[in-house]
This record gives C-alpha cells, structure tokens and sequence, in this order.
C-alpha cells in the first residue's frame, strides 16, 4: 500500500502500532533505555511481545475498572516505558489517551482535568498534588488480566493534546485513531524508517514528537527504538550512538547546535548514521551545513504543529534548492492562501494550509466548535505558518503568522505567560514575547510595568509556582507603559525593539 492509501475504516491505532510486530517479530528489541552517564548499559529491553503484553494489560486494567469507549484517561508518569505502556494501552481499550508533560504544574494540570474530566488518572509519585475527580491510579494498579485491541473506527477519537493557548490557557488538539495512519506519509517523505533501523530519539517518553517518531514509527515497521532516561547534556550523545549504533538520529534544531559546540568526534560516534532528523523549530542554514560537515550525514527537516503533526519535509532522494525546508509529504495537499482565502501564485508570501481531507488533521478543539471552524477557511485548514511556495513545490518557511513563541521546541503562547505575570501583586501590566539571543537561539523574554518595586527572582518564583519550565521566561525588563497600537492592543511584536531596563 502507497502512503496516501485510505485508512481502512475498522482501524485501532495501537493495534497498528503493535500487533504486527509481535506477532512477527515477538523477541526482537522492540526498545532500549539507556542511561547517558553509563553508556554500555542498557538499562532496561523491551521485545515486541513484551510491549504488546504491557499495553494490554493497560488496557484490561482500565476496561475492568469500567473504562468506557470515548472516556478520557489522564496520563501523567515519569520519562519511564510505563508511559508509552499506559498511552497505548489506553487507546487499545477504546479510551481517549492524554499525554502530559511532567514539567506541568499543579495549576496547569488542575485546568487541564477541569477542562477534559477524565475518567482516570494514571500517575506516578514525583506528580504533584491537582484538583481532579479522576479515579486516580498508580503502576500496580494497571497489571490485571489483558484485553483485545478494541474494534474501533479510523474516525473514532484517540488522543486528546493539551497545546499552548492564545486565550491564556492550554486548548486541547482531538485526533482520530487514523492519525497514525498519516505517518505512513511522514515515512515517506521524512524519516523513511524502515525494519532494519534502530532509532535514537532525544526526547522524552511524554513527548508528542517521541510517541510519534521515536515510537510509533520504528514499532510500525518492526525497527528498535532507543530512548536515554539518564543524563541528557549535549556530551552524552556520541558515546550513546557509538555503543548502541542507531541508523536514525531525532532531536530539535537546538541540541543539534550543542552537539556542534560540545560534542567530541561526531563523525566516529554517529559514524553508522543514515540520517538525522530535525523537527520542533525552524532549522538555520548554519547548524545543517555544521552538521553535515562534522558527520558527513544527511540532516533532514521537517514542519508540524500539534493539530497535524509534521506534513512538510525534507528526506532522502528529494530535491530541496537551498532556501526552503522542505515539500508537502507524500500525499497530502496544502496551498499558501491570500488573505481572501485563495491560493496564491508561486512564490508568493501567504498563510500555509492543510487540506481538510489530511488524515492526521485533529477532529477539532475540544468542546470548542467556535474555535474549530475558524481554523478553517473553506476546505482548508490554516496553520498560522507564513511561507513561499515554489513553482516546484518547494516551501520557504517564513515565521508564525501570529504572536505564538518558540522556547525548546514547544510552541508557548504569550498570552498563557502573561495571564500568570498578571498575578503577581506587583505587576499593572505585562507583555510576553520571544527574542533572539544569537541566531538560531531565542528565548522567551516579559516586560513588566510595576506600581512596586520587584526583582527578576521574585517573578521567576512566581512564574515556577504555575508555569511548565519551558514556558517560564528566561529574561525580566521593566518599562513605564507598553507599546500599543491606537485602539490600545499591545504590539508584542515591537516590544523587541524597546529600550528598556533589565531586572
């Protein structure tokens, strides 16, 4: 079957994942974690029958507790494989799974269960205490009898994310179990991940980019994936790939700058490389020009957002001129729009869209169908990516179309920031935007009008009592007022050019 081959209709997106394997494939290695201050040892390897015998279990866990088709099961465990056991194991069952991150606060995950109320709540002991009327469970709790894979519909939900908002709170993505049927064509015009590969990713398990490309691709084709729970400093990846020998290298454009500056004899480590692979942020000239020349291997790129996971690359056998990232995958249709919605000429600026009919486009925000449709313009859905298109197809990425910040790949919106920063006692008024340090590198930076005195540590606490790290800002100014336009919106956007006193 071809990558833009229909989904069957009776589809179960772990069974996808899964079934195949084990049956195929029961003793191979099917995972290894290893620790990246102890490199030669694994710390733990899973075979295919084992990860398959996990994710059941999992799911007769759930169904024997009265789990119901549709019920959402919050999951919020370590960087540990119990994460991906209870992630599939919930969508085997029929349940809707919600991946969350471990740096998520109590405040963010008290919303996110009053947002979505789950069902159950898988955790672990480092979770802290939330509001929740989930059924909370813990890793004894989800070793009972196994179940089948339910028989479920390709259009049936699977997956409920949890991505920045621009209303000052997360806003949850809904994706379909078909989902992971789009990532034949990311396979085909990205990753190319076959059987023989062994995969290294530089993520954690919680990862949407991890379960997808660091899992769920390798597993669908029987290939090794290699995920490091230990020490993840740039210095630790070359003696990993030295011992463990992965074919797929996966990491956002930000590690792949670190391991350049910090790394010690990239061509030997990474020496049994087909490739690399780059998604999360924009990839600068420099840092693929830097890698290739230090490994002599290909660094292939790739654009996504958490309502259609990555649908432009580049990958092997394709042609893309300098200047553009990449094209539309095997596949799929998307089109830059005018601002009347019409697709544009090449090379032409405009909004990148996503044809409505892409399999791995989300069913829509949850409980939000107001929101949903203004995603929407006609038969396209709009990403908010501004970019050029080539006559050829080739596609210039040209930044965010709106106010949306970058910080270690995760894409934050400033309005969550500032809705924290407005908090604090001292704090009148507050703006929130990303800023580059250094090309390539950009963080997220607050300015601030105060009626007290405050000093950048006391804003940091309070942004850690309520904010995810990543989201945290890296760099406090204070100013009298706040550019404005002249119906008084904040031009975020100008703050970067503001004179202003640090703090």
């Amino acid at each position: 079957m071809g990558a833009g081959d229909p989904c069957p209709t009776a589809f179960n997106m772990a069974r996808y994942v899964l079934a195949d394997a084990a049956q195929r494939l029961p003793e191979m290695p099917a995972l290894i974690v290893t620790d990246g201050a102890n490199p030669e040892t694994a710390r733990e390897v899973w075979r295919f029958a084992e990860v398959e015998l996990a994710v059941r279990r999992v799911a007769g866990a759930l169904l024997s507790r009265g789990l119901q088709r549709g019920e959402r099961v919050l999951i919020r465990v370590g960087d540990t494989p119990q994460f991906p056991a209870a992630y599939f194991g919930v969508i085997a069952a029929g349940g809707i799974a919600m991946p969350l991150s471990s740096q998520l606060s109590a405040d963010e995950l008290s919303y996110i269960a009053a947002d979505a109320e789950p069902r159950f709540a898988l955790l672990d002991e480092t979770c802290p205490e939330f509001t929740t009327d989930a059924t909370r469970l813990r890793g004894d709790d989800l070793r009972g009898e196994t179940a089948d894979f339910a028989n479920t519909d390709k259009d049936d939900p699977a997956v409920l994310v949890y991505t920045s908002g621009t209303s000052g709170r997360a806003k949850g993505v809904l994706h379909a179990q078909r989902s992971v049927w789009a990532r034949r064509m990311m396979r085909a015009g990205w990753h190319d991940i076959g059987p023989e590969d062994r995969v290294l990713h530089t993520g954690a398990f919680n990862w949407t980019y991890v379960l997808g490309c660091g899992l769920a691709d390798p597993w669908s084709v029987g290939a090794t994936a290699i995920l490091n729970t230990g020490d993840r400093s740039p210095e630790v990846w070359p003696g990993l790939a030295a011992q463990w020998q992965p074919t797929v290298f996966a990491a956002v454009p930000g590690l792949y700058r670190r391991l350049i500056k910090y790394g010690d004899n990239l061509r030997g480590s990474f020496a049994s490389l087909r490739h690399g692979l780059t998604a999360g942020e924009s990839l600068s000239a420099d840092i693929r020009e830097a890698w290739e020349a230090e490994t002599g291997k290909p660094l292939y790129e790739a654009l996504g957002m958490s309502e259609v996971s990555t649908f432009v690359s580049s990958g092997p056998g394709q042609d893309v001129p300098p200047g553009y990232m990449g094209v539309a995958q095997p596949g799929r249709r998307i089109a830059v729009l005018d601002e009347n919605s019409a697709p544009l000429p090449a090379d032409e600026a405009g909004v990148l869209a996503v044809h409505r009919s892409d399999p791995g486009l989300m069913l829509g925000y949850w409980r939000d169908a107001e929101r949903t449709a203004a995603a929407y313009r006609g038969e396209w859905f709009v990403t908010g990516d501004r970019a050029e298109m080539s006559a050829a197809g080739a596609v210039a990425y040209l930044g965010r179309d709106d106010d949306m910040m970058n910080a270690q790949g995760y894409r934050v919106a400033p309005q969550e920031v500032e809705r924290v920063l407005a908090l604090h006692p001292a704090v009148t008024e507050c703006a929130v935007t990303d800023i580059t340090v250094k090309e390539g590198v950009s963080i997220i930076a607050a300015w601030v009008v105060t009626r007290d005195a405050v000093d950048a540590d006391g804003l940091r606490a309070h942004c850690g009592d309520h904010l995810a790290s990543y989201k945290m800002p890296r760099a406090f100014y204070r100013l009298d007022s706040l550019p404005r336009t002249a119906n008084g919106k904040v031009q975020r956007k100008a703050l970067r050019g503001v004179q202003a006193s640090s703090l």
